[in-house]
């Protein structure tokens, strides 16, 4: 199937963005404050309609939201910002929350962990974008179909539930047939992983991981103190927590009492009218592989002003590959040129 030209990121989505990020809804981490404070920053904030237990409080972030970056006097959003809904069959909240998204209008929607047909319509009806989370082709493929905006490509390497396609292979494999937004997410932690994802084909690069440790989330201390002290190397994938794959911090597992290697497989439930006090992933913690590249608990402002400047050379650099033969340089020399 033949696309059609493809329009650089900032022609595409309503605002343009200091850079092409989208900071992850992340499940117990994302809050309102996280949102405006990457919004603010120049990046798409997000959080997951599941961080609050009831719709009466999920109209109070939302509400919280509108009054910080809704322009009255321009009618319209002044930062851009984005609403993540579990579109899961066992989700009963979703009508209602529908109900609150048709009202506060977010510029940009992200279905997770079910079909964006339920949203679709209605997120269209006021001129939103619809951003479909999946983590195969097939779910690609389905998502196409059903007339998305968008898509969150999630890639081997990403937090929280994740995929197994490298992202070199998903946007490219993705791109063949689908001609809208595609979101690359999964082990993205730096300005240089950000240009490779715009590079590789992609319009904006998903990061979660990246703002976990960051001092507006709501992750808890020790959530934070464990992903600046960790690497890649100490996270484990497993169906055991959700019953979809996950990627998680083994040593909180541990400290959970969970016998990792004798973890049976949950029902997949994603009701977010279900107290959290009861599931089992609230005290196990959740991480991407790009973790390494935090070292520091920061504001969001800070983590953005370094991917902002790293972003600078990422891009610099690959126009100097452009313009001239190719150089193999010394690793040094690539990144501080």
């Amino acid at each position: 199937m033949a696309i059609k030209p493809h329009t650089p990121y900032p022609m595409r989505i309503p605002f343009f963005l200091r850079l092409p990020v989208i900071c992850a809804p992340m499940f117990l981490i994302s809050n309102p404050r996280l949102v405006i404070a990457a919004a603010r920053a120049g990046i798409v904030g997000a959080f997951p309609n599941n961080n609050v237990r009831t719709s009466e409080e999920y109209e109070v972030w939302l509400n919280l939201i509108y009054r910080e970056l809704w322009d009255a006097e321009r009618a319209r959003w002044s930062h851009p910002w984005a609403a993540n809904l579990i579109t899961h069959s066992t989700n009963s909240r979703l009508p209602s929350d529908l109900k609150l998204v048709e009202k506060y209008k977010p510029p940009i929607v992200i279905t997770a962990l079910g079909s964006p047909r339920p949203v679709i319509e209605v997120v269209h009806s006021y001129g939103g974008l619809v951003l479909a989370d999946v983590v195969s082709l097939k779910l690609a493929y389905k998502a196409a179909q059903a007339g998305v905006d968008g898509m969150v490509c999630v890639c081997a390497g990403a937090g929280g539930h994740t995929g197994h396609l490298s992202p070199f292979a998903f946007v490219s494999a993705v791109r063949s047939f689908f001609d809208g937004l595609i979101v690359a997410g999964g082990g993205i932690a730096d300005g240089w992983g950000i240009a490779g994802a715009i590079a590789s084909g992609a319009d904006l690069a998903y990061m979660g991981t990246r703002f976990i440790a960051a001092e507006e989330s709501d992750a808890s201390e020790g959530h934070k103190r464990m992903i600046v002290a960790s690497n890649a190397d100490e996270l484990i994938v497993s169906v055991g927590i959700t019953g979809t794959p996950a990627s998680w911090l083994r040593a909180s597992l541990v400290a959970a009492g969970i016998d990792i290697e004798n973890m049976a497989t949950p029902e997949k439930l994603y009701d977010s009218a279900k107290s959290k006090d009861v599931r089992r992933w609230k005290d196990t913690w959740g991480a991407g592989q790009g973790l390494g590249a935090v070292t520091a608990i920061e504001p969001v402002s800070v983590i953005v002003d370094r991917l902002h400047g790293e972003f600078k050379i990422a891009t610099t650099r690959m126009r100097q590959y452009g313009e001239q033969p190719w150089k193999l340089q010394a690793s040094s020399e690539t990144r501080n040129a």
